[in-house]
């Protein structure tokens, strides 16, 4: 099983920036992020390949958020700025050894983080 450890959520406010970090057990081939606030449904927040592209960005988010990876350290990261409050939410890395889980939106992915906490004030 893969483990994965995030770092890097915290309270801000509207505006500011964080950097989410998670590194993995091990070398994944697909590696992203998903948020869930409460009471709202889990939404894909982004998904990188190994060789940098980012995929399935969620709309809400394009212009403002970045996903990177370096996989030399089996870590991937999200910056994060420009935070608005309906950013806040539980943020959980996850990845797959899987290519079809980059390139496929409905495929899950199987390995998740315990997730941490970004809070965004108005």
């Amino acid at each position: 099983q893969v483990r994965l450890v995030e770092s890097g959520g915290g309270s801000v406010q509207a505006g500011e920036s964080l950097k989410l970090s998670c590194v993995a057990s091990e070398y994944e081939f697909c590696m992203g992020w998903f948020r869930q606030a409460p009471g709202k449904e889990r939404e894909r927040v982004a998904v990188i390949y190994p060789n940098g592209v980012p995929t399935h960005y969620l709309d809400s988010v394009k212009d403002r958020f970045v996903i990177s990876r370096s996989n030399g350290k089996n870590a991937v990261y999200l910056q994060m700025d420009f935070l608005k409050p309906e950013d806040t939410a539980m943020y959980y890395c996850v990845s797959d050894s899987r290519p079809i889980t980059c390139a496929n939106k409905s495929v899950e992915l199987r390995n998740w983080g315990q997730g941490t906490q970004v809070a965004v004030s108005a």
